[in-house]
């Protein structure tokens, strides 16, 4: 049914949802084409009868829904025009492109109400900005789940390395991998640093193995994200928009500016149009947090952000990095050109989170007269706060995250860099290709 799919860990999500007791509608949520679509298609493929729905594409569908809303006639008339019959726990009902459609999304909350054993999923691009318009439409009726492009594990499967990624799950500090596998894995992280996970730009790895003709996928995808500027708000230009973006991508790594923003735009209009491309999914912002307790979120400046973009092979192009340099070397300040590295960790982070509300992400900074520090990134694994930096050196360079365990009075600090598992005093160190086995680790 679907060329050229590669599996994604949310499609075991996908099929619980489809499999369960007391399901509600689902909302699939994402930035535009991370594989929302290409992941419920193939959910479909357990079903008897399917219907997909594409308010964007297909105008007049809408005057389905200007009347009654009534799940009954609504599927008495989707079924007559898609010649597709609905029955309950046989046929799948998809709606994409919901935000297109405002009465559509309102219609999920009758489905949960009055028609509950039948399979609804609705996705849409932008649809943060739809839900805006109802803010509470569907609380407690509608279950939202959150997609991401591809992770770094998504990679290996999609390049069929199942054992080598086994072999990754089941590596520590007291078994780390053998040197071959650990470079095999080191040359695959940096081509993924370099392509990033976006759908398209993986098939099309896989299917050549061409990173040249990788980046013309990038570039094809950087205009129509940058095409959809218009559709975020009316009230705002899009060149406005895109300027802000342009200097979220020049001050990747570090606190964002307002300042250093390239545009006549006065600190609000800055504001909402970093708002904007966070609900767009393109944007994710790295707060600032006091990290003196938990959760982390309590003593979050929401004034001071990192803004990390949403992929790191968009990242890369827009940078115009010189990805020889990536690929060849094995220092990690050409690896980590633009902060390209320390974006992957937080991607990475999120990624390997639950898919059932959004991850925030938090780092540490302060700020004193000869005694500035700053940790990459703060997280919480169980009742512990727990401090990433993203680094090259040994313990001797790590100033600033010996300065935190000391302060805090916390006992372990995680690294990630090029170098295998090792353990350094307060220091566990992970190699950069296992930040999900990090976040997933319960033995800490």
């Amino acid at each position: 049914m679907i060329k050229s799919y590669h599996k994604r860990i949310i499609d075991n999500e996908l099929l619980a949802w489809s499999r369960g007791k007391n399901r509600k509608p689902l909302l699939l949520r994402g930035a535009r084409q991370v594989g929302k679509t290409a992941s419920i298609r193939k959910l479909a493929e357990h079903f008897e009868h399917y219907i997909e729905i594409n308010f964007e594409e297909n105008k007049q569908i809408h005057n389905i829904f200007s009347g009654n809303l009534s799940p009954s006639e609504l599927n008495g008339n989707i079924s007559i025009l898609y010649n597709t019959p609905i029955i309950e726990g046989k046929t799948l009902l998809f709606f994409d492109e919901i935000q297109s459609c405002i009465p559509a999304i309102s219609s999920l909350r009758f489905y949960y109400e009055k028609m509950p054993d039948l399979h609804v999923i609705a996705t849409g691009s932008l649809l943060e900005f739809a839900l805006e318009e109802l803010p509470s439409f569907g609380v407690g009726r509608v279950r939202s789940i959150f997609m991401y492009p591809f992770s770094f594990d998504e990679f290996l499967l999609a390049c069929n390395e199942n054992l080598l990624l086994e072999a990754k799950k089941n590596a520590n500090i007291q078994k780390p991998l053998p040197a071959p596998i650990h470079q095999k894995l080191i040359q695959y992280l940096k081509h993924f640093l370099i392509i990033g996970g976006m759908p398209e730009v993986i098939v099309n790895y896989v299917s050549h193995k061409d990173i040249l003709m990788c980046q013309r996928v990038l570039d094809d995808l950087t205009t129509t994200l940058k095409d959809d500027f218009s559709k975020y708000k009316k009230r705002i230009p899009s060149l406005r928009i895109s300027e802000i973006f342009e200097s979220v991508i020049k001050q990747s790594g570090n606190k964002f500016i307002y300042s250093k923003a390239n545009t006549q735009a006065n600190h609000r209009q800055i504001k909402e149009a970093i708002d904007l491309l966070i609900k767009a999914g393109l944007v994710i912002p790295v707060t600032h947090t006091s990290a003196n307790g938990i959760p982390l979120g309590a003593e979050s400046d929401e004034k001071k952000n990192k803004l990390l973009l949403f992929d790191t092979g968009i990242l890369q192009r827009l940078l115009g990095l010189n990805i020889s340099d990536i690929i060849i070397s094995n220092e990690f300040q050409l690896v980590n050109k633009g902060a390209l590295a320390e974006q992957y960790v937080g991607l990475e982070i999120i990624k390997s989170s639950s898919c059932y509300s959004k991850q925030k992400l938090y780092y540490w900074h302060r700020e004193a007269l000869n005694s500035n520090a700053e940790i990459d990134y703060v997280v919480q694994i169980s009742n512990k706060i727990m401090p990433i930096e993203v680094k090259s050196g040994t313990k001797g360079s790590m100033k600033s995250m010996y300065l935190f365990l000391e302060e805090k009075k916390k006992d372990t600090g995680c690294r990630f860099s090029l170098e295998t598992y090792a353990a350094y005093d307060k220091i566990i160190s992970f190699p950069l290709y296992a930040v999900s086995d990090f976040i997933s680790s319960t033995n800490l």
